[in-house]
């Protein structure tokens, strides 16, 4: 029997905390076979392993992350590390679907342009492979330094992280519709807007919808890398950096700010998913446009 909708999310929901909370084990069991000796009013465990990794600097207890979460950002502070990392979360993620948005437009508009002209295609697709060998950690001072110090730079290297996949997912979908299909529009005489939005637009919302969920993810970590560069003080990227500064005294605060890009990445995800299954119900699985 197909598996219905509801008992699908189901499914899906109790794995990913099954597997978080299975990371959540594992943290905490290398931490009591080989972590730094664990001290309570009453007793102490001492380890029967050493291992480097494991102890409370370079990998804190659960709990404590939790608690930091919980305490001021600062000293006299009035927010909590939780308040102060949600807000940073909703400006890079503004600066993100700044750049999503304007990668996925330029992505499509190149994927019809080489689809119609199979000369630009051989002469401008080779390019947009090669744009994607540059590391972005490399690339994105070279945009600062270029558009200055501020969110147009951010969001700049959020399209350049988002285009790629949408442009390259997109050649296929366009060109994925039955060649019966094309052969019925063309024999009414149908112009290449027509075709194109009527049938091969239709018939690539899988494939834009598989990159657009690659895409979403890119894009928050290029707007947090390019923060740093940027000197964008309100970002998640900047909240990476000052804590990593102060990480000998407090590194419970960078593991939370760590946990919260992932979130951010995963809540992107979930919201292009949500989209897609809106966009999409009732035509069945979508295709891998890998």
């Amino acid at each position: 029997m197909p598996q219905s909708p509801e008992r699908g999310w189901v499914r899906r929901v109790a794995i990913f905390v099954a597997f978080a909370a299975l990371i959540l084990v594992a943290w905490e069991g290398v931490k009591f076979i080989g972590g730094d000796p664990w001290r309570t009013e009453t007793w102490v465990w001492e380890p029967p392993l050493e291992i480097w990794f494991a102890s409370d600097l370079l990998l804190p207890h659960v709990w404590d992350i939790a608690g930091a979460l919980a305490a001021p950002v600062q000293r006299g502070s009035d927010a909590s590390l939780a308040q102060f990392l949600v807000g940073a979360a909703a400006y890079t993620w503004r600066e993100a679907a700044i750049g999503f948005v304007v990668g996925a437009i330029i992505g499509i508009g190149l994927a019809a342009a080489f689809v119609h002209s199979t000369l630009l295609e051989r002469a401008f697709v080779p390019y947009v492979i090669a744009s994607q060998t540059i590391p972005i950690v490399a690339l994105a001072p070279m945009i600062v330094f270029a558009f200055g110090p501020d969110v147009l730079s951010v969001v700049i290297i959020a399209t350049y992280l988002t285009f790629f996949p949408v442009t390259i997912a997109m050649i296929r979908g366009l060109r994925s519709p039955d060649p019966r299909a094309l052969e019925l529009m063309r024999s009414y005489a149908a112009s290449r807007r027509s075709i194109f939005w009527k049938l091969r637009m239709p018939a690539s919302l899988p494939y834009l919808f598989t990159a657009l969920k690659v895409s979403a993810t890119a894009s928050i970590v290029g707007a947090i890398v390019g923060e740093g560069p940027g000197q964008i003080r309100d970002g998640l990227g900047r909240a990476i950096i000052n804590f990593n500064n102060q990480y000998i005294s407090g590194p419970e605060k960078l593991w939370a700010t760590i946990i919260a890009c992932a979130l951010l990445g995963i809540m992107f995800f979930g919201l292009i998913r949500v989209a897609e299954l809106i966009a999409l119900r009732g035509r069945g699985a979508v295709p891998d446009a890998a």
